[in-house]
């Protein structure tokens, strides 16, 4: 059985976390907005790869970054889903289609992260799961691209998830003076 398979199979044992789609800016509320910050900067913090490559990150850098993200929601072209374990914000990821009628036929996968203290319990791969759904079901989309920073496992995660890499950009992360990565371009298709 797959690393995925028995992690789905656990979850069906524990609970599974439950699932919310937002498509519009008006839809999250402050509450909602603090949670994504904080958990993008315990994410980070805690050495993820989830957009801010230099840690540690405080407020001041993440909520703008939030800020613009959750202004570009729209039930045509970008969604946020979110994935929670009672109260606790458990993890997120957006899904954006580019309005671009020669491009809108993908999308683009952001910002898959899981909070640290829910690692383990398979949010990711469920959080990805409901993105493609969503993705082929809500949007008609067919392929969805992402792209990875190297070295750091991600391209086994998605690949157990159905994805391949397609291509990577050599060296074009440098994360420090002795730590410079690839980025790794992944696809799904078809969804």
């Amino acid at each position: 059985m797959s690393d995925t398979a028995d992690m789905l199979l656990l979850m069906t044992r524990e609970s599974r976390p439950d699932l919310a789609q937002i498509t519009n800016t008006h839809a999250v509320t402050p509450e909602l907005r603090r949670e994504l910050i904080d958990c993008w900067i315990a994410v980070t913090n805690s050495g993820g790869a989830a957009g801010f490559p230099f840690p540690p990150v405080q407020d001041d850098e993440v909520a703008p970054v939030m800020d613009k993200l959750l202004g570009r929601l729209h039930p045509q072209h970008s969604r946020l889903i979110t994935a929670r374990f009672d109260d606790a914000l458990a993890g997120w990821v957006v899904l954006h289609r580019d309005p671009y009628r020669l491009v809108g036929h993908w999308g683009t996968v952001n910002h898959l992260q899981t909070h640290p203290e829910s690692r383990g319990r398979g949010v990711g791969s469920i959080l990805m799961q409901e993105l493609r759904k969503i993705a082929r079901d809500e949007l008609g989309l067919e392929q969805l691209r992402l792209a990875a920073r190297g070295n750091e496992g991600l391209e086994d995660f998605y690949s157990r998830l159905g994805w391949r890499e397609v291509g990577r950009w050599p060296g074009a992360l440098r994360l420090a003076s002795d730590d410079t990565r690839d980025e790794v371009l992944m696809l799904l298709d078809p969804l």
